[in-house]
């Protein structure tokens, strides 16, 4: 059986075509051949002749005019038949393609029915393209989940990334980035970086990437930015643009400087006590008659200045084992008013040193505290000393323990040389210290203040 539907129709309008000629043939022959007999075998005038010739073309006319409508309506029949079995199922893969070509869904049951009932090409085409179909559905599912993956992924990440197309416009930037620059999606690639003063060149980095530096760092108002600069290619292996990273090392930058200021401290501060350590040893070791009373006053400061080192070097193990979670904590209850009268009675000597007058007071009926008591202890420690530390001779150091609803609390105040308003939001911050100048000669590293 022959399932080409065009030589189908060819092969219908030819065998129409010659039964018809061969039909017309037959009948002109036939016509002719009684007009022949009837001439020759029977004596007629003119007028006779005449008369059957007329008759026998009405007859071939009313023939023909037959075959016309038998024609016509063969031909109808068959425009019938072409349009549902070929222009309607192609006009429907036509619609289905269209929609697909403008991103909208297609049910696959409107593309079933370009079906024929008998098997033809248009079914093979429809099943071309119903697979067609399902197999780019398939694909634009799974790049529009991977679109909406890294688009919620750019949205939500702390880094900043802008995409530049090889003009220099942006094609993408995410919200961080807009915030680390304060930019928006009009500006180019020149505009952006000029403003910041950045020395970067996009024809350099996309066409010279081995061969110069991709990374710049900026400061942007009180952040340190680092830039990181990597050119993409399309699918042809051509460059296609630049992607920008936009880190904020602002932490970096001050846990650096942090590092280098405590180096610089700690070696300031074991210096001096190294110092006198050695100068009172040799002058010992040099002098066997020295005086019995300077020789005290000799071994009290080796003694003072070792025991400055020693805190020094606690309060660094103590801080490592802070970083490091090493601090076992155990919690309890206790009572917090009583734990700060034992550690103000402890501290009394060294507030007598000094001339400072220490008062303690429990304002209010406190609840026991389930804590660290040891953690505890070591905040209201540190404090304490500190104000001791930084309250001149003479001075008042207060401490009042007392409950508000739920929470308890406690206040401790002194007539000491105190912060400055700038200075309190670096209350927290590790090995600061006000007025460097000043506290200098009082020890310390800062690393208490971070407890407190």
């Amino acid at each position: 059986m022959l399932r080409s539907i065009q030589v189908k129709i060819v092969m219908i309008f030819m065998i129409l075509g010659i039964l018809i000629i061969t039909s017309l043939g037959l009948f002109f022959i036939y016509n002719l051949n009684n007009i022949n007999n009837a001439i020759t075998t029977e004596i007629m005038t003119i007028e006779d002749v005449k008369t059957l010739t007329l008759d026998q073309m009405n007859y071939t006319k009313n023939v023909i005019y037959c075959f016309l409508f038998v024609f016509v309506i063969a031909i109808f029949a068959l425009g019938i038949f072409i349009a549902k079995v070929i222009i309607n199922p192609i006009s429907r893969l036509i619609k289905s393609a269209e929609l697909i070509a403008k991103g909208e869904q297609v049910d696959t049951k409107y593309i079933g029915k370009a079906k024929t009932r008998h098997h033809s090409e248009i079914d093979d085409l429809v099943d071309a393209f119903s697979l067609m179909h399902a197999e780019l559905k398939e694909n634009l599912n799974e790049v529009t989940r991977q679109k909406n993956q890294i688009e919620t992924i750019l949205l939500h990440m702390t880094d900043g990334i802008i995409a530049f197309n090889i003009d220099g416009e942006i094609v993408h930037i995410n919200p961080a980035a807009k915030t680390f620059l304060n930019i928006d999606e009009t500006m180019n690639f020149e505009d952006i970086f000029e403003k910041f003063n950045v020395d970067i060149n996009m024809e350099k980095i996309i066409y010279l990437e081995n061969w110069t530096s991709s990374e710049k760092k900026v400061n942007v108002e009180d952040r340190a930015i680092n830039l990181f600069f990597a050119p993409f290619k399309n699918e042809n292996d051509r460059p296609a643009g630049v992607i920008v990273v936009i880190q904020d090392i602002t932490e970096h930058v001050k846990l650096d400087s942090m590092r280098k200021q405590f180096v610089a401290d700690v070696s300031h501060e074991l210096q001096t006590p190294i110092t006198t350590i050695i100068g009172y040893s040799e002058t010992l070791m040099d002098n066997n008659d020295i005086d019995k009373d300077l020789q005290m006053n000799f071994l009290n400061r080796i003694f003072s200045e070792a025991n400055r080192m020693s805190h020094l070097v606690k309060d660094l193990l103590t801080l490592s084992r802070y970083d490091t979670s090493k601090v076992k904590i155990e919690k309890k209850e206790f009572d917090l008013g009583e734990l700060v009268k034992y550690i103000f009675d402890g501290l009394k000597f060294e507030m007598d040193k000094k001339s400072q007058t220490g008062e303690c007071f429990v304002t209010a009926d406190v609840p026991m505290v389930y804590a660290d008591k040891s953690g505890i202890e070591r905040v209201i420690i540190n404090i304490l000393t500190n104000a001791i530390k930084y309250t001149n001779e003479g001075g008042t150091i207060k401490a009042y323990i007392g409950c508000v609803y739920n929470d308890a609390y406690i206040k401790i105040i002194d007539n000491g040389i105190g912060m400055t308003k700038e200075d309190l939001d670096k209350v927290f911050e590790r090995f600061y210290r006000v007025d460097k100048a000043r506290t200098r000669e009082m020890g310390g590293t800062g690393l208490r203040i971070i407890y407190c």
